[in-house]
């Protein structure tokens, strides 16, 4: 439940809030969701202080937060069903802005940066085996009568298993990028920038649906349409993705982020180096891309037994 109302919070803790936000974009490439979601779950928290002390807190109140406070924060979010995983993402950006806000306005927030996260079970990628992702793709074929419309969502498809692309990031192609090169410069999270190449089945499946668009491309236009000639939304693959998973008989982990694990998955099954595919994902951390590893342990253990010296 959101207790995010702007009139709970006062003019000086908006105007901060206003002020980091602005800083994340102009001076850490943060991307827009990330700042929607980071003023949602700091908005969430000044508000409950608000509530909590029973008035609009300004900034030198804000700075006398204590652990107390902290964990009847936490407690109230809980009891309103906040899950573990998303009470971490809130708390990791109220203290994001509060060590902002305590270099800006000169006190210590030890009371904030010290509290704990909440321990949660980290959910592991479900990739799709190889024979499912290329039926995916196939099938996601059938579910448009149109033609053109078909050789989109099959292109955009096969840009997410064949390259890794983030469904944001395929979606985000301008026309400027067709045909598309042997690798494409990719702006992933946080303004990070990497290279991926691009195989000659995703050439010919973007090749396919710009011979058969009704709309002109042009430079500046999203390279993916929609009906109506605008920008194709997400929505739109992920309900394609969702139509071709129960003609399948698929589970519901059976997304188009799915496809970009499958990506990663069947990259490390067939030897790719743990820090190239980080690479290629755009993974600022190798940490997360990790979590690979450990759903493929077998191949890993084959491998060992194949390579190490001592196996």
């Amino acid at each position: 439940m959101s207790t995010g109302d702007p009139t709970l919070i006062s003019p000086a803790a908006r105007d901060a809030l206003q002020i980091w936000l602005d800083g994340l974009g102009a001076l850490e490439g943060a991307a827009d969701n990330t700042r929607t979601a980071y003023r949602g779950d700091v908005a969430d928290f000044l508000a409950f202080m608000s509530l909590h002390f029973g008035g609009p807190q300004g900034l030198g109140a804000l700075s006398q937060i204590t652990t107390a406070d902290m964990r009847a924060w936490m407690a109230s979010s809980r009891n309103a069903g906040t899950g573990a995983r998303s009470l971490a993402r809130k708390l990791s950006a109220v203290k994001k802005f509060y060590g902002w806000l305590a270099k800006r306005e000169g006190f210590e927030p030890t009371a904030v940066l010290s509290t704990r996260s909440p321990k949660f079970q980290k959910k592991l990628p479900r990739p799709l085996d190889k024979d499912a992702a290329r039926a995916m793709i196939d099938t996601v074929e059938l579910q448009s009568q149109q033609d053109w419309v078909a050789a989109r969502d099959v292109a955009v498809v096969t840009l997410l298993y064949g390259c890794g692309l983030r469904i944001s990031e395929a979606l985000g192609l301008l026309g400027k990028d067709a045909p598309l090169p042997a690798t494409l410069r990719i702006k992933g999270k946080g303004g990070k920038e990497r290279i991926v190449p691009v195989l000659p089945a995703a050439q010919q499946a973007v090749n396919r649906y710009l011979k058969l668009c009704p709309h002109p491309q042009e430079a500046s236009l999203p390279l993916f349409r929609g009906v109506r000639g605008g920008g194709l939304h997400a929505r739109m693959i992920q309900g394609v993705v969702a139509d071709a998973r129960r003609q399948l008989g698929l589970p519901a982990t059976a997304t188009p982020h799915a496809m970009r694990h499958s990506f990663a998955t069947h990259l490390l099954e067939a030897g790719g180096d743990l820090r190239a595919i980080q690479e290629l994902l755009g993974h600022a951390s190798l940490s997360t891309t990790q979590a690979y590893t450990a759903v493929d342990t077998a191949h890993l253990m084959e491998v060992y037994a194949r390579s190490h010296p001592k196996a």
